[in-house]
């Protein structure tokens, strides 16, 4: 099994708008990755599948491991732009 080290799976994080493209003449304009027809959505449903990075890339070698850890950070991105602030809770 291999391990990624802290500093190596983040520094895709702050590169995935140079590897996440959209085209209105490719795949009908959804996002994919650079150079490739891979969507974004594709990624982000074998990750949720739980097919490892690896397996991905076996499936899809098109893309690179730096794809697949923009996909992870555009989702983490979407998310945290996207989900509410929590309420501050009232002491009593």
């Amino acid at each position: 099994m291999r391990t990624t080290t802290v500093a190596s799976a983040r520094e895709p994080q702050t590169r995935y708008r140079e590897r996440i493209v959209r085209n209105p003449k490719v795949c009908g304009g959804q996002p994919v990755f650079k150079g490739t027809r891979v969507t974004l959505r594709t990624v982000l449903a074998s990750l949720a599948d739980g097919d490892s990075v690896e397996e991905i890339l076996e499936e899809f070698p098109t893309l690179k491991r730096e794809d697949v850890f923009a996909a992870i950070a555009f989702a983490a991105a979407s998310a945290e732009e996207d989900l509410p602030a929590p309420a501050i809770p009232r002491i009593r």
